[in-house]
């Protein structure tokens, strides 16, 4: 079996964190609608969001500067903003 080479560089790994957050997203969308109403959105999806930041960090190289950056910011553009429409006291 091939060992994957790790990430190295922050574009490739904003990428990686975005097609997770992508799939946590298509794969939850009522449960993420339900917790944004709800602003429970972090517990809600603590399993999933766990299982993202494993695989990400599995692939990330660990001596990348300012590597979760890009894991974070992803969670905010491409699982919270898509459900921007959702009426919620979060905003």
């Amino acid at each position: 079996m091939r060992k994957m080479t790790q990430i190295t560089d922050l574009k490739n790994a904003e990428r990686l964190a975005r097609t997770i957050m992508s799939d946590i997203a298509l794969y939850n969308q009522e449960n993420i609608r339900k917790s944004i109403k709800n602003d429970s959105l972090f517990e809600d999806l603590k399993d999933q969001l766990e299982e993202g930041r494993k695989l990400y960090d599995s692939r990330v190289d660990p001596e990348l500067p300012h590597r979760w950056a890009p894991y974070n910011r992803a969670i905010v553009d491409v699982l919270v903003k898509q459900f921007g429409n959702i009426d919620s006291d979060i905003w």
